[in-house]
C-alpha cells in the first residue's frame, strides 16, 4: 500500500509545478497588457501590426508601438497610427491610466469615442484624425487636465463642441475641423484662443472664432447630433455612391457637350459671380491658407472668360490667382436637384481628408445656391496630355519614367490605402498633372467610386474617356480596381509610344493603342510601339516597362496586377539602376 501510494504521489510536483506555469502565464500579462490584448479583441483587420501582440508575454512592453516607463513599466504611449485598424476603439483604452501619447490616426476607426478615454488623465497627446469616428465629443475630455494637443479632425463626428474642451488649460493645438459639428462653438476657457483653423470644415458651426453670427433664436442653436448619430461608415459609403450616382450624370453630359466651352465661358463666368453674389459660404478642408471668405468670395467674383483654363469632366475649370501670389485651381459644378448638397457635401468631405504626395490636394469649396466651386492646388506643368501630344520636347525618358511611377503609386493609394478605397474611373493623360518639376498628380476624383472592403457596385452610366476603357467595363457597367488598371495599362502604352490611344493610325485599321500592341505580338513586333526618341535608355528598362503595360492591358481582368504590384515592378526593374549604370559611374 505504502509503495503504490509512493507511486501515486511522486509525480504531484510535476503537475502542481505545470498548474502553477499556466497560471503564472494567465496572469502574469500585467493589467495595461490585458486592457491592450482587449484593444487589440476589437480589431476587425489590420495590416498585421498587431501579430507581434502576444498575451503570454508577462507585459506589453516590447510589443510594436507601444512604449513603456522603464521604471514603473507602464504603458505611457500608444502609437499605432497608420495601419489600416479597422473596428471601434475599445472602452479598456481607459485603463491605460498613465498613458501620454495616444496617436490611432489615418486608420479605420468606427464608432464612438470612448467617453472612458477621460480616464487617461495623464494625457498630453491624443491622435484621433483620419479616422471614420461618429457620435458626439465626449465630455469626460474635459478631464484631460494636462493635454496639450487635441485632433480629431476628419471624422464623422456630430453634435455640438462641449464646454468642457475649454478646461483643458495646457491646450495649445486644437483640430476638430472637417467633421459635422454644429451649433456655437463654446467661449469658455482656452477655446477662445483658437482661430477658425481649428474648426474649419464644419459648416453648421457658428461663433466668433470662426467670424460666423449665431441665430438669436436658441431653438435653432441646438446641435444636430440627435439628427446626425446614425451617421456612420456604411451612410457614407451610400451617400458617397449616390454622389457618385449624380456626378457621373454630370460626367455624361459634359463629355458630349465641353468642346463647348470656350464658346459658353463667358457665360459661365457670369455665372460664378452669380452664385458668389447670391450669398455663398466657404468651406476648406485645411487650415493652412490665410485667407479668410471674404477674400477668395472677392476673388470669385473677378473671374471671367480670361482666367479659363480647360474644361474638366463636370464642367469649366479657371486659374484664382490670390494678392498674395498663390495660385489654385477652381472648378465649377452646375448642381442638379435639390438634394445635391445633401449627397455633394458628404463626397467633398472624403476627397479633402485623401492627402497624399501623387494626389492633386483639393483645398475646399464654395457652397453657392447654384453651384460649386470647388478650389484646388494650381499645377503649373499642365496636363500629361499637353507635354505628351503638344510640347513633347520637354519630356525626356527620365521625365517619362518618372512620371509613369508618381501616377502608378497615387493610384496604389487609392486603391489599396485610403479608406474607403476608391476607384478612378477615369485614368488617363489629360488627368494626371504635372508641378512645375515635371512630378506627376492624379487629379479628378469627381468621377471615383468610393468602396469599402471587396465589394464593387454596378451603375447605368460608364464613365471614363473611350480608348481607355477596358473592355468588361463597357459591356456590363461594372468598375473595379482591375479597369483602372487596365486604363493605367493604355496610359504607360501611350507614353511608350507618344500617340494617343485612338490615333488615326490606329483608327484606320479599325484598332486602338491595345488592338495595335496585339497585333504586334502575334508577329513579334511589339517593340516597334516604342518610340524611336529612346537613345540612353537600357534595353532592360524598355522591356521591363513593356512586360508591365502589357499585362495592365490584358483581356482578362484576373490576369492583371494590383496597382500595388504594378508600384513594385516598376522599382525594381525600371526605376532601379542596371549595373552597367554602376560601372559607368565607377570609372568616373
Amino acid at each position: 500500500m505504502g509503495i503504490l501510494l509512493k507511486i501515486f504521489l511522486e509525480p504531484l510536483p510535476l503537475y502542481i509545478l505545470l498548474l502553477c506555469c499556466l497560471m503564472n502565464i494567465c496572469q502574469g500579462l500585467t493589467a495595461d497588457g490585458q486592457a491592450l490584448v482587449n484593444f487589440r479583441t476589437s480589431i476587425i483587420s489590420s495590416d498585421g501590426v498587431l501579430g507581434q501582440w502576444r498575451p503570454e508575454d508577462p507585459d506589453p512592453c516590447g510589443w510594436k508601438g507601444v512604449t513603456c516607463d522603464s521604471k514603473t513599466m507602464r504603458v505611457i504611449s500608444l502609437n499605432v497610427s497608420n495601419h489600416k485598424l479597422k473596428g471601434p476603439i475599445s472602452p479598456d483604452i481607459g485603463r491605460l491610466d498613465q498613458l501620454k501619447f495616444l496617436e490611432l490616426h489615418y486608420n479605420n476607426f468606427y464608432g464612438a469615442i470612448p467617453p472612458e478615454l477621460g480616464n487617461c488623465t495623464e494625457l498630453q497627446g491624443l491622435f484621433l484624425q483620419n479616422n471614420y469616428l461618429s457620435g458626439f465629443i465626449p465630455t469626460g475630455l474635459g478631464n484631460l487636465s494636462k493635454l496639450q494637443i487635441l485632433d480629431i479632425s476628419s471624422n464623422s463626428l456630430d453634435g455640438s463642441i462641449p464646454t468642457s474642451v475649454g478646461q483643458l488649460r495646457n491646450l495649445v493645438n486644437l483640430n476638430v475641423s472637417s467633421n459635422f459639428l454644429a451649433g456655437p462653438i463654446p467661449t469658455d476657457g482656452v477655446l477662445s484662443q483658437f482661430g477658425s483653423n481649428s474648426f474649419v470644415g464644419n459648416s453648421n458651426l457658428c461663433g466668433k472664432q470662426i467670424n460666423k453670427l449665431c441665430k438669436n433664436d436658441v431653438g435653432n442653436q441646438q446641435p444636430a447630433g440627435s439628427q446626425n448619430v446614425k451617421r456612420n461608415s456604411g451612410r457614407l459609403l451610400i451617400s458617397a455612391s449616390a454622389t457618385v450616382g449624380a456626378l457621373l450624370l454630370v460626367a455624361l453630359m459634359c463629355f458630349w457637350g465641353c468642346f463647348l466651352y470656350k464658346k459658353l465661358g463667358k457665360n459661365d463666368a457670369q455665372g460664378i459671380a452669380k452664385d458668389v453674389s447670391g450669398g455663398a459660404s466657404i468651406v476648406m478642408f485645411h487650415g493652412d491658407l490665410p485667407y479668410s471668405s471674404k477674400d477668395i468670395i472677392k476673388k470669385l467674383e473677378t473671374l471671367n472668360e480670361e482666367h479659363i483654363i480647360g474644361a474638366g469632366g463636370f464642367g469649366t475649370v479657371y486659374k484664382l490667382a490670390m494678392d498674395d501670389g498663390n495660385v489654385f485651381a477652381l472648378k465649377r459644378i452646375v448642381k442638379l436637384n435639390e438634394g445635391f448638397d445633401r449627397f455633394f457635401e458628404r463626397e467633398l468631405a472624403i476627397l479633402g481628408s485623401i492627402k497624399h504626395k501623387y494626389l492633386v490636394n483639393l483645398r475646399g469649396y464654395c457652397n453657392s445656391p447654384t453651384s460649386k466651386l470647388l478650389l484646388y492646388d494650381y499645377l503649373p506643368g499642365g496636363s500629361l496630355d499637353e507635354a505628351l501630344h503638344e510640347k513633347a520636347e520637354q519630356l525626356d525618358w527620365d521625365a517619362c519614367l518618372n512620371i509613369i511611377m508618381g501616377a502608378a503609386k497615387g493610384l496604389a493609394y487609392l486603391h489599396h490605402d485610403c479608406s474607403p478605397r476608391i476607384i478612378h474611373r477615369d485614368i488617363k493623360a489629360s488627368n494626371i498633372l504635372l508641378d512645375g518639376n515635371l512630378e506627376a498628380r492624379v487629379s479628378d476624383f469627381g468621377l471615383a467610386k468610393l468602396l469599402e472592403d471587396e465589394e464593387s457596385h454596378i451603375t447605368t452610366i460608364v464613365a471614363g474617356t473611350f480608348g481607355y476603357l477596358a473592355p468588361e467595363y463597357m459591356q456590363s457597367g461594372r468598375a473595379t480596381e482591375k479597369t483602372d488598371v487596365y486604363s493605367f495599362g493604355v496610359l504607360m502604352l501611350e507614353v511608350i509610344s507618344r500617340k494617343r490611344p485612338t490615333d488615326a493610325s490606329f483608327i484606320e485599321k479599325g484598332l486602338n493603342i491595345v488592338g495595335w500592341l496585339n497585333h504586334l505580338i502575334t508577329e513579334d513586333r511589339q517593340h516597334e510601339i516604342i518610340n524611336g526618341n529612346c537613345e540612353g535608355v537600357e534595353a532592360e528598362t524598355l522591356n521591363a516597362l513593356l512586360s508591365v503595360a502589357t499585362q495592365c492591358v490584358s483581356l482578362s481582368p484576373e490576369d492583371r496586377p494590383t496597382m500595388h504590384k504594378v508600384v513594385k515592378t516598376l522599382e525594381s526593374e525600371v526605376m532601379t539602376p542596371c549595373p552597367s549604370d554602376f560601372y559607368d559611374s565607377a570609372s568616373d
